[in-house]
């Protein structure tokens, strides 16, 4: 998180380059993910396009991870290792997320999406987008961080699924984690949660699962899944916040179908 100053409206200038930037490749990966592709072709991919925008992965600063991006399946819900033997398929439910470091400042977006969803799958993934919309809403000034937890929260139990408890979105800027933590639920008083005030930088990630919100972690030492194999899925934006409300350096059309 990072105080609004002269200095700091600079770096708030790059994250908005950064942003941008990140939304033109998550795009562009999207448009990548279909029947036959591999998790790896995804990470290859990605690997190119940060370097040609000028950046480098965020995700690969992270200690002991080499990868840009984080590739999930169905019951994988997140830091999934982008590997060659996964395989994407008709039916399939594939999450991906990644960051990109600009000029000494992060960004961070995911998405998901359905390659030839079904129905149920279809409406899973929209209230996902709902829950982020509502979320980002949620994030101005006056507010605090619980009411984006409570929006999400009530979204996606509304529509009968499970938000994560054990993961988390969080502040952003010169580092990829930094304060505060942005639950998907609401584990704490209103009093007691942290204010929303201008100058911050946010990653808002909607978590959250068709069934039971438990999970576990993978024999690789990344991956984590729903312990029940259910399908779970992920969407972010980074948001800066200004006097006037949140503003959405990342956006792009990156859910849906395939």
């Amino acid at each position: 998180m990072w105080k609004a100053s002269i200095k700091d409206s600079q770096g708030l200038a790059v994250m908005v380059e950064g942003g941008k930037k990140l939304a033109a490749i998550k795009q562009k990966l999207r448009d990548e993910v279909r029947q036959g592709v591999k998790a790896s072709d995804i990470e290859t991919l990605a690997v190119k396009l940060i370097d040609k925008a000028g950046g480098k992965p965020s995700f690969m600063m992270v200690p002991g991870y080499r990868w840009a991006t984080c590739v999930n399946v169905n019951a994988g819900l997140v830091h999934g290792i982008p590997k060659s033997e996964v395989v994407f398929k008709k039916g399939d439910l594939v999450s991906i997320d990644l960051g990109i470091y600009y000029k000494r400042f992060h960004t961070d977006s995911s998405f998901s999406l359905g390659i030839s969803p079904s129905p149920e799958i279809e409406r899973f993934l929209t209230v996902g987008e709902k829950a982020l919309g509502v979320a980002i809403e949620a994030a101005k000034p006056g507010n605090k961080i619980f009411d984006i937890s409570q929006a999400i929260q009530e979204t996606i139990e509304r529509a009968g699924y499970s938000p994560i408890k054990a993961l988390v979105g969080h502040g952003i800027g010169r580092n990829l984690h930094e304060e505060p933590k942005i639950p998907c639920f609401v584990g704490v008083k209103r009093e007691e949660s942290p204010d929303i005030v201008p100058g911050m930088t946010l990653a808002i990630e909607v978590m959250y699962a068709q069934g039971n919100p438990d999970v576990e972690l993978g024999k690789d030492g990344w991956t984590i899944s729903m312990r029940d194999a259910k399908i779970s899925a992920l969407c972010e934006e980074t948001v800066a916040i200004l006097r006037h409300g949140p503003l959405i350096l990342t956006e792009g059309k990156t859910h849906g179908r395939r």
